[in-house]
């Protein structure tokens, strides 16, 4: 055998071998970990609704974005795309690149998050904690290209916005629509009448509402965002290139404009939270749960309620369930930062009021 050809099948199989150990790593790290909780709760004001919030938060990276991650270093490595030694880079305001860093720290590889400069410092701290550099970009909307131009240097672009749609298996394999229908199982209401989410990457929504077809459930989907959101307005007018008409302070969710992993026919309701009123919800969720979760955790709380209240006027039983994101300890100096409310201009008080009003009356929470 010629001497080149014999190094090239040398080093194919060391490559090789490099994505087997890679993947029973993950395989590994999959096993040891335990399903995430889904806490209930029950409200004076929504007699026979049933609450469930599946506690994401509780994923050793501290977000549901533990399980988007493992699935994209899959997909990577599956697809021939990351190979031993490879430099990794995303683009993420903050919880996909938290678990991307600490999936790359249990493979040994460097990691890079593109991220706003407006990102949490808590969620930059984090990422730097486990090994990652923070790549920081003044304009939100340039992340994408930064994150192409490291890929164009030999890193491998996970690329969460592009891929998270088909990086996650839809059909199971441990997905969360899949944890959460079979936690569940022994409930009075095995099957919800809503599931709440909001959109980040476009994955999550994608995959529960797929999920949900294919097991052919009555459950609707409604997706929670910030007013304004390119997802509210794509998804009204299944337009791909709609942008936001407002900008929001609530990370992970609201994005400028519509990503690849938007599937909007998947979707039945998407409801609009302004700011103040997650920023409310967030901290109503710590005198509820006992733990802060982010904004979008506040969010997706909102809508849970206007969905409840629609329900009840309607005489109709059964039950939600929603998403507790990620950790609100990121937040402590933003979303749980008093000067930093009052620097944004940020009155959370009208509706906290209006929020717990509708725990106690079963109305829709309207602020005075």
């Amino acid at each position: 055998m010629d001497s080149k050809l014999q190094l090239v099948d040398m080093q194919h199989v060391t490559e090789r071998g490099w994505v087997h150990s890679a993947l029973a790593q993950l395989a590994q790290e999959a096993a040891r970990s335990a399903d995430t909780h889904l806490l209930k709760l029950t409200f004076p004001g929504f007699h026979g609704i049933d609450f469930y919030f599946k506690d994401e938060a509780a994923h050793p990276s501290g977000s549901l974005k533990h399980r988007l991650a493992r699935s994209l270093f899959l997909y990577a490595l599956c697809n021939g795309r990351l190979r031993g030694g490879q430099a990794v880079v995303d683009a993420s305001s903050g919880s996909t690149a938290i678990s991307e860093a600490w999936f790359a720290r249990l493979l040994g590889l460097s990691f890079t998050a593109v991220m706003p400069a407006c990102t949490a410092p808590g969620k930059i701290r984090d990422v730097q904690a486990l090994g990652g550099t923070c790549d920081l970009v003044d304009e939100p909307a340039q992340v994408h290209a930064r994150a192409a131009e490291h890929a164009a240097r030999g890193a491998c672009h996970l690329d969460q916005f592009g891929l998270a749609e088909r990086a996650t298996d839809w059909r199971g394999n441990n997905n969360i629509a899949e944890s959460i229908i079979g936690q569940l199982t022994l409930e009075a209401e095995s099957e919800p009448a809503w599931i709440v989410c909001g959109v980040g990457t476009g994955g999550t929504s994608a995959t529960i509402g797929r999920y949900l077809r294919y097991r052919r459930l009555h459950t609707k989907l409604c997706v929670a965002e910030p007013t304004g959101s390119s997802y509210v307005h794509g998804w009204r007018k299944r337009d791909a290139k709609a942008v936001a008409s407002q900008p929001t302070l609530i990370e992970g969710i609201g994005r400028p404009r519509v990503e690849p992993g938007f599937i909007f026919d998947v979707v039945d309701k998407v409801k609009e939270v302004p700011d103040a009123a997650s920023v409310a919800g967030a901290w109503l969720l710590e005198d509820l749960l006992g733990h802060r979760y982010g904004g979008s955790s506040g969010t997706n709380l909102v809508a849970c309620l206007q969905l409840a209240a629609a329900m009840r006027a309607r005489g109709e039983r059964g039950s939600i369930v929603s998403l507790l994101c990620d950790r609100g300890e990121r937040y402590a100096q933003t979303l749980f930062n008093h000067d930093w409310l009052a620097a944004h201009r940020i009155d959370r008080a009208p509706w906290d009021a209006a929020l717990r009003d509708s725990l106690a009356s079963g109305h829709t929470p309207v602020p005075q």
